[in-house]
């Protein structure tokens, strides 16, 4: 059976937007506004809240670590209804991403006894079950980051080391070659740019030899594939992503957790993403 455990928890700055609203079944909206730094540089929108609406002692409720507001009964005058939805996409497009990167994000360890690795995964990510892999998270907000765990088959090969990839630069070679094969496209006008941007080789707590691979891969696509002049024809960036792999050996299968990532998503939550692969561990299963 597979054992999914909750550890402690631990807090890094992971780029998780701390307010979310979501109507409940009674169409009721709330606002979860975790508890602070992210609190504090919020304190602004809460003001302009409380000038417009008043709240009753009843409408304040704390969810563990999170304070809820919810407000019932929320009735909005005619003449202050494009106001408001002015302000409320003023909001979600400037206010929202400044408080989101300086929430903390907590993680949790998955434990997989049955095929034997274990990683920490942001706490928020959910489980897609049916994506192919052995286990699937994903972040609810930016659908093109994830993470994933690929087990090979004894059966196939057997492997006693990461070495026997080759040395890494080898090994971030066939990574590549890998994630070209799976992201072929038969849409005419489509181009696909990639490079290895980084392999090493570590030895982590647990004594085994792991490999970190890092590649690019941007996608190209015409405006206009079907247009007979070039000029007609211009392509446009359809996505740049980087992806993220750690390898390891262990029970004779090779290892590999994944993770993929928009590049401008990168650039803010690096040290959370390198603290997700400097957690992965393939282990030994109990015979």
């Amino acid at each position: 059976m597979r054992v999914l455990q909750a550890s402690n928890i631990y807090g890094v700055g992971f780029g998780i937007p701390s307010i979310s609203t979501r109507p409940n079944s009674s169409y009721h909206r709330h606002a979860t506004i975790a508890t602070g730094e992210a609190l504090a540089k919020s304190a602004p929108i809460g003001r302009k809240f409380s000038e417009q609406h008043s709240l009753k002692k009843g409408d304040m409720e704390k969810e563990g670590n999170s304070v809820v507001l919810e407000k019932k009964d929320f009735a909005v005058p005619r003449r202050k209804a494009m106001a408001l939805i002015l302000s409320s996409f003023v909001l979600s497009n400037y206010e929202l991403p400044k408080v989101a990167y300086a929430q903390s994000v907590e993680f949790r360890e998955y434990i997989d006894t049955f095929d034997g690795y274990s990683f920490m995964y942001p706490r928020n990510w959910i489980q897609v079950r049916g994506a192919g892999a052995d286990i699937f998270f994903r972040d609810p907000l930016v659908l093109d980051e994830n993470l994933s765990v690929e087990i090979s088959s004894p059966s196939s090969s057997k492997y006693k080391s990461v070495k026997d990839l080759g040395p890494p630069e080898e090994a971030g070679k066939g990574v590549l070659k890998q994630y070209l094969t799976e992201f072929m496209s038969t849409r005419l006008g489509v181009r696909r740019e990639s490079s290895v941007l980084s392999t090493s080789s570590r030895v982590a707590d647990d004594g085994k030899l792991y490999y970190d691979v890092e590649v690019n891969i941007k996608s190209y696509a015409n405006n206009n594939e079907l247009a007979v002049m070039p000029q007609d024809r211009v392509a446009r960036l359809e996505w740049d992503r980087r992806y993220l792999s750690v390898l390891g050996v262990e029970n004779n299968c090779l290892y590999e957790l994944r993770i993929q990532t928009p590049e401008k998503v990168f650039v803010q939550e690096e040290s959370d993403i390198r603290a997700i692969m400097n957690s992965f561990r393939a282990n030994k299963i109990a015979a």
